[in-house]
């Protein structure tokens, strides 16, 4: 969960600006963890479009795009690393906000940390894109699976699936609550994504009680007509120097 709550972090810088959206770094009562700037520690945008993308991919990115010309839609640009210079940061952040493991990780390999889903070579595993709508409190990402996620010969596997789900969850959740772990990830699978294919992955914030966010989901083919997957989550905002989730 650590890990994937640092590839959210990056979704959170850069919905910083947008306008009229305070919600982000709203937090509970209690100390302030240390600040750092999301713009520095983050590099090389992997969300634009590559020559492993296909043409389908390619479309919907465009019109996506083209939507973001009114505001009505954000894109979110995504990295694959954290810069080693601002390793101290990072440290401090896990201190802040997960006690227990900074007693025991290992600052060097910290700094060395990639994001999980963008430790592929490009067209082998997880390419993807998101898109935020603020209005309707929606993330929306676009997803191809690489041959490296095989599952059945010919499918992609159910834990690629589970792990964009909860990466595209995750991004609303962050954008609702600030900083937030998944507690509780339950997805219905309806049938199987062929492999290297594109498909929709789009959430939304059900409600929101305290420190718990309710979040649902579904995985739809490029055209929307193939239903893939459904799920339902539960994700809680951290407070700093908490132990667990509860």
């Amino acid at each position: 969960m650590l890990r994937s709550c640092a590839s959210r972090l990056h979704a959170l810088g850069a919905l910083r600006g947008l306008r009229g959206c305070a919600r982000p770094w709203a937090r509970s009562p209690g100390p302030a963890p240390r600040s750092f700037s999301f713009e520095e520690l983050f590099h090389k945008d992997h969300s634009v479009p590559k020559p492993s993308w296909s043409k389908d991919m390619r479309i919907l990115f465009d019109q996506f795009m083209k939507k973001c010309e009114d505001g009505s839609w954000t894109y979110l640009p995504s990295s694959n690393y954290s810069s080693s210079q601002r390793s101290q940061d990072l440290s401090a952040f896990v201190h802040d906000y997960f006690p227990t493991v900074s007693k025991i990780i290992n600052e060097e390999k910290l700094s060395q940390a990639k994001f999980f889903t963008r430790n592929f070579e490009d067209g082998l595993g997880f390419e993807y894109v998101m898109f935020y709508n603020e209005v309707e409190e929606r993330v929306v990402c676009v997803f191809q699976g690489g041959p490296y996620l095989q599952g059945m010969p010919g499918c992609l596997h159910g834990g690629a699936t589970a792990t964009m789900i909860d990466s595209t969850i995750g991004t609303s959740a962050l954008i609702a609550g600030g900083i937030v772990m998944t507690a509780n990830l339950n997805i219905n699978f309806k049938r199987p994504i062929p492999l290297c294919s594109v498909v929709l992955i789009s959430s939304r914030v059900d409600k929101i009680e305290g420190r718990k966010l309710f979040i649902s989901c579904n995985v739809q083919s490029s055209d929307e007509k193939t239903l893939y997957a459904e799920a339902t989550s539960l994700f809680i905002k951290l407070d700093p120097g908490k132990k667990n989730l509860t």
